[in-house]
C-alpha cells in the first residue's frame, strides 16, 4: 500500500547517476540511456531558466513521438515548469482555444506544425517558439542540446504541478486537468500493479506521450528495471513485427485497438512473440476471448480517468468484460441521480474516492464551475455509467452523456455500436443523436466497411432490427470511408456531421434510400 505521493524526478536523478548506461527506452530500436536522458533534459531545463521561465510557467508541446520526446518532457519537469500537451491533430479554432486558455510562456513543436500554429490565430510571439526539425538552426531544440548546459535540480514535491492535460469530450470546450508530479508517479505504480511488472520486462509504446496512457509510462523505468520500446506511431500492419523485434512483454490498448488488430489477416506468426499481457481500457466482452485465444496473451482490463491519476480499477481476476476492482488507494461507488448507492446490477454514475492525499486532481485550469461539478464532498463524479456486481466488480457502460433520448427512452451509444460492430461487413461504427421531426432525438449511425466489403444501409437496418429494440434501431445510416480519430484511436464523434442529406433514412422509403 502506498502511504504518500512523491515526485518522480528525485528518483530519476538518483537512478541516472547510479546507472548512467542503463537503457531507459528504445526509440525505433535506438537506445536512450538514463545518463543521456539526464544530460539532455538538464540542458533543456537550464535553457528554460535562461529564457526566464520559472516554476509554474507553462510550456505547450505539439510534437509526435520521437527520440527527443523524453528530453523535452523531463527537461520541463526538472525545471519546475508545467507541460501542456497538444494533440498533433489539433488545428484552427480548437488549437487557438488550447493555446489561448493555457497561456504558455513557450511553445515547442515539430517544425511542420509551425504553419498550423501560426494560422490558428493564437497570440504566440515568434521568439517564444522552439522547433523540432532535425537541423541546428537558431530556433531548434537540437541546437539547444548542442550547448550541453549544466543544471542543478531544485527539490520537486508531489503536489508540484506537472501538466495541464486537456480532456477531449464530445461536447463543450476541453477542460484542462491539473496533473501533479505525484499523480503521474501514482499512475506508474498503478501500471506496475495492473501488469505484474517484472525486472527486464519491455513495454511496447505506440501511444503518443501527449495522451495520459502514454505519459504514465515515462515513470515505469524509474520505479522498476524495465525498458520502454517506443515507436513513432500506431500501425496495425506493422504492429506485431515491431512487437517481436522489440522482444516486448507488454502491449497497451485503448479505443478500438484490439478490434483493429483482430481484423488483420491471421498468420502462423500470431503467437510467435514474447507478450505476456495486453492491458488497457475498452475491451468489449466478446473481443476479450477472441484476442486472448488468437494471440495467446492475458487481458488485463482497467478503468480510470486523468482526473484520478489515470487508473482506478484493475481486473486481475479474469472476469471477462469487467474493469475489475479498485486499487488499494481508491474506493468506487455507483450512485443514482439522488446520490444514493445503487444495488448490485443497477446502473448509475461511477464515483471515486481516495484515502491517499493528492490521488484525485485539484481541479480544472481556470474552470471553477466544471471543477465544482466534478469534485463534490471530496469525491470525483466521473460522469461515467457503471454497475457493480455482487462480487463488487465494476462494469463500465460508457459516458453517461454519450446517449440519445429517443422515443422517451435513453439509448446508450455503446450498446448500439456494440451490436452494429458485430455485422460481418462493418469495420467500425459510431452513433450520434440528431434532430427529430417529433420528440427529442433520432439516432444516426455512421459505418465504415471492411476492406473488400460493401454495406447496404437497408440490409444493415433490417439486420439491426433483429438485434435491437425498435427505439434503439437507428433511423439514419451513413456509410463513410474513414473516421477521424484521437491518438488513442477513439472516434472523434464531435466531428461527425449531423446533416441528413447524404444518409439513408429508414422512414423515407426505398426510392430515396442511398448510401
Amino acid at each position: 500500500m502506498i502511504d504518500n505521493l512523491k515526485s518522480f524526478i528525485p528518483e530519476f536523478n538518483v537512478k541516472a547517476d547510479q546507472n548512467a548506461n542503463q537503457v531507459f527506452a528504445l526509440f525505433n530500436g535506438k537506445a536512450i540511456t538514463f545518463g543521456r536522458l539526464k544530460a539532455q533534459s538538464g540542458t533543456f531545463a537550464a535553457e528554460l531558466y535562461l529564457r526566464g521561465l520559472r516554476a509554474g510557467d507553462r510550456v505547450a508541446v505539439m510534437m509526435r513521438n520521437s527520440r527527443l520526446s523524453l528530453p523535452v518532457l523531463f527537461g520541463i519537469a526538472r525545471a519546475g515548469a508545467v507541460w501542456v500537451p497538444i494533440n498533433v491533430q489539433q488545428k484552427g479554432e480548437g488549437l487557438r482555444y488550447l493555446l489561448d486558455h493555457s497561456k504558455p510562456k513557450l511553445v515547442i513543436c515539430d517544425r511542420d506544425f509551425l504553419p498550423t500554429i501560426e494560422d490558428c490565430g493564437a497570440e504566440i510571439p515568434s521568439d517564444a517558439v522552439i522547433t523540432i526539425n532535425g537541423s541546428l538552426d537558431q530556433r531548434s531544440f537540437e541546437a539547444i542540446l548542442q550547448k550541453e548546459l549544466a543544471f542543478t535540480d531544485a527539490p520537486r514535491k508531489a503536489d508540484d504541478l506537472f501538466a495541464v492535460m486537456y480532456t477531449s469530450g464530445t461536447t463543450g470546450r476541453p477542460k484542462g486537468v491539473l496533473v501533479t508530479h505525484g499523480m503521474l508517479r501514482l499512475a506508474g505504480e498503478a501500471v506496475r500493479t495492473l501488469t505484474v511488472t517484472r525486472p527486464g520486462d519491455i513495454y511496447f509504446v505506440w501511444e503518443p506521450l501527449f495522451h495520459i496512457g502514454g505519459a504514465q509510462l515515462m515513470v515505469l523505468p524509474i520505479i522498476q528495471d524495465i525498458t520502454l520500446a517506443m515507436v513513432d506511431r500506431f500501425s496495425a500492419s506493422r504492429f506485431w513485427d515491431q512487437v517481436r523485434s522489440a522482444g516486448a512483454t507488454h502491449i497497451h490498448y485503448l479505443g478500438g485497438i484490439l478490434q483493429i488488430l483482430l481484423k488483420q489477416p491471421e498468420s502462423t506468426l500470431d503467437r510467435q512473440h514474447s507478450v505476456r499481457i495486453a492491458w488497457g481500457g475498452g475491451c468489449p466482452k466478446d473481443i476479450w476471448p477472441k484476442f486472448r485465444d488468437r494471440f495467446g496473451v492475458e487481458i488485463r482490463e482497467c478503468y480510470g480517468m486523468t482526473e484520478a491519476s489515470s487508473i482506478t480499477t484493475c481486473n486481475t481476476e479474469g472476469v471477462v468484460g469487467s474493469v475489475g476492482k479498485p486499487l488499494p488507494w481508491y474506493t468506487v461507488d455507483v450512485v443514482d441521480e439522488n446520490g444514493g448507492s445503487c444495488a448490485p446490477g443497477e446502473r448509475g454514475e461511477i464515483v471515486v474516492r481516495s484515502s491517499l492525499e493528492g490521488a484525485l486532481f485539484k481541479g480544472y485550469l481556470d474552470n471553477p464551475e466544471a471543477t465544482n461539478k466534478s469534485l463534490l464532498d471530496g469525491a470525483l463524479r466521473t460522469g461515467d455509467a457503471g454497475t457493480l456486481d455482487a462480487e463488487e466488480n465494476l462494469w463500465f457502460h460508457g459516458r453517461m452523456t454519450d446517449s440519445v433520448r429517443c422515443k422517451g427512452e435513453n439509448v446508450s451509444a455503446w450498446e448500439v455500436e456494440h451490436v452494429a460492430a458485430a455485422h460481418p461487413a462493418v469495420e467500425d461504427c459510431a452513433m450520434i443523436g440528431v434532430a427529430a421531426d417529433v420528440g427529442e432525438q433520432e439516432i444516426k449511425l455512421f459505418v465504415k466497411a471492411k476492406n473488400g466489403k460493401s454495406i447496404d444501409p437497408e440490409h444493415l437496418s433490417c439486420w439491426l432490427s433483429e438485434r435491437l429494440t425498435s427505439y434503439q434501431n437507428p433511423r439514419y445510416i451513413e456509410v463513410i470511408d474513414e473516421f477521424e480519430r484521437t491518438p488513442s484511436q477513439r472516434i472523434m464523434k464531435h466531428l461527425l456531421p449531423k446533416d441528413l442529406g447524404s444518409c439513408w433514412d429508414r422512414l423515407a422509403g426505398p426510392e430515396i434510400a442511398r448510401a
